[in-house]
């Protein structure tokens, strides 16, 4: 079954909603505009869609870790968000402003399902055998939709209007829900109402952490957890942990730098190739170098640890934004190249080390909620990157290199032991109460535990 599940209804489905929510942004984007007339509210509907983000993904991550058919709930947040999105259009220039808005933000709450949301389901559809490969190739989904979701939101609303780009990003999204319904529920097990069989046993077996009940957990008892106990303890898995909570002090400090690059594309476009429309060629770029870069880690017979390429991807964005702010096509196309060579793996890593470290009670947290801080810090550079370009361009390129330089720093400042956990002892980790402890067995190649620290 898993063989089956995996190239068929998760990565489809993966595709689908990732490739819809790509196209959202840049969608409601080009209509806010066409509709309005207005740049402010065009920024504004974009700017609400992402900052949310941040409440809505740990509480949909708690909810995912009490599911015991996730894949219900995973399908009811991709529709939700699906038909906020309709909703957002619908009211576009019929509606005073602040009510689209206010409906983006909602919108936003429920973004990270296709993101965090739908990888953290992914040890329940492969054996843990089969995790590294499906993990880049899951990476990879994201790689295809940030190719063809704006090159879509694009084309869709040149073709048909501006509020066709949105309601074909919500189209896409609802494709997904039949492989959201399908996913293996908690413990492997199929939900109920599907025709796959029974999965077989459990997702967290290559991470060692000890699995405990998902409604109890944390209680002693039959009764769930308080929700904000719930929230705290996502929260709790990720500071405790050192290396996930490097890796998710990196990889939000390089989504800030993200964000500062791609709203300088127009500009950058403008002022190298000659039109700011040509902004979209370089995202597309990027995307097929990430896309190209994951495709030979894949192939690789011996990879690098995920934690080390964590930071070189750090290191490599660094070394774009600083080509693009040198000035010149050629330049400029090597930035794009390099950006998509510390993209692509970064992301594939920053997966590897969450499905490594995440305790199984606690995945959907961990998962959701390192993406929701993505998705904000993302907005913020977004956010920095107009009042700095408009001041200097090259200034606001080297602004983010240096908000990659300092991921790279962040990372090397966290230290972490011999054990792949965060206790004080190697092989230990804290799973609960303060004072209860779950020793984890050895796991990986002898290569694997050796790395101290990268």
């Amino acid at each position: 079954m898993r063989k089956r599940y995996m190239p068929g209804a998760y990565l489809a489905g993966a595709v689908m909603a990732r490739t819809g929510d790509e196209m959202s942004g840049p969608a409601l984007l080009l209509a806010g505009l066409a509709v309005t007339g207005s740049t402010a509210t065009a920024s504004s509907l974009l700017a609400a869609l992402t900052v949310s983000a941040a409440v809505g993904g740990p509480l949909l991550g708690v909810l995912l870790d009490r599911a015991a058919a996730p894949g219900r709930l995973l399908a009811g947040a991709l529709a939700g968000y699906a038909a906020l999105l309709v909703a957002v259009v619908a009211g576009l220039g019929r509606l005073p402003v602040a009510v689209p808005v206010l409906l983006a933000v909602v919108a936003g709450l429920l973004g990270p399902a296709s993101a965090g949301g739908w990888t953290a389901q992914l040890p329940r559809v492969v054996g843990s055998g089969a995790l590294p490969r499906a993990t880049a190739l899951d990476a990879m989904t994201f790689n295809v939709a940030s190719l063809a979701g704006p090159a879509l939101a694009g084309a869709v609303a040149g073709a048909g209007g501006a509020r066709a780009g949105v309601l074909v990003s919500a189209a896409l999204i609802c494709l997904a829900l039949p492989s959201a319904l399908a996913l293996p529920g908690a413990g492997g097990r199929t939900p109920p109402g599907t025709a796959l069989p029974a999965g077989p046993a459990d997702a967290g077996s290559d991470t060692g952490f000890s699995t405990g009940s998902g409604t109890a957990a944390g209680t002693g008892s039959g009764r769930p957890e308080p929700l904000g106990s719930a929230l705290v303890a996502g929260f709790l898995a990720v500071v405790r942990n050192r290396r996930l909570a490097r890796t998710t002090l990196t990889s939000v400090l390089c989504s800030v730098g993200a964000g500062l690059f791609v709203a300088c594309c127009p500009p950058l476009a403008a002022r190298d190739l000659g039109a700011a429309g040509r902004g979209a060629l370089l995202l597309a770029g990027v995307a097929a170098s990430a896309l190209a870069a994951n495709a030979v880690l894949a192939r690789l017979p011996r990879r690098p640890r995920p934690d080390t390429v964590v930071w070189c991807g750090a290191l490599a964005l660094a070394l774009a934004l600083t080509l693009a702010a040198a000035g010149g096509p050629v330049l400029l196309t090597a930035a794009v190249v390099v950006a998509g060579i510390g993209e692509g793996p970064q992301l594939t890593a920053v997966f590897a080390v969450r499905h490594r470290e995440a305790p199984e009670r606690l995945r959907g947290r961990v998962f959701v909620t390192g993406a929701s801080l993505k998705i904000t810090g993302f907005a913020l550079g977004a956010a920095l990157a107009g009042p700095l370009a408009v001041r200097s361009l090259p200034g606001a390129l080297l602004a983010g290199a240096a908000v990659e330089a300092l991921a790279v720093v962040a990372f090397a400042s966290v230290r972490v032991g011999t054990g792949r956990g965060t206790g004080s002892a190697p092989g230990f980790i804290r799973t609960g109460p303060v004072g209860s402890e779950c020793r984890r067995p050895e796991t990986g190649t002898r290569h694997e535990r050796a790395e101290e620290e990268s």
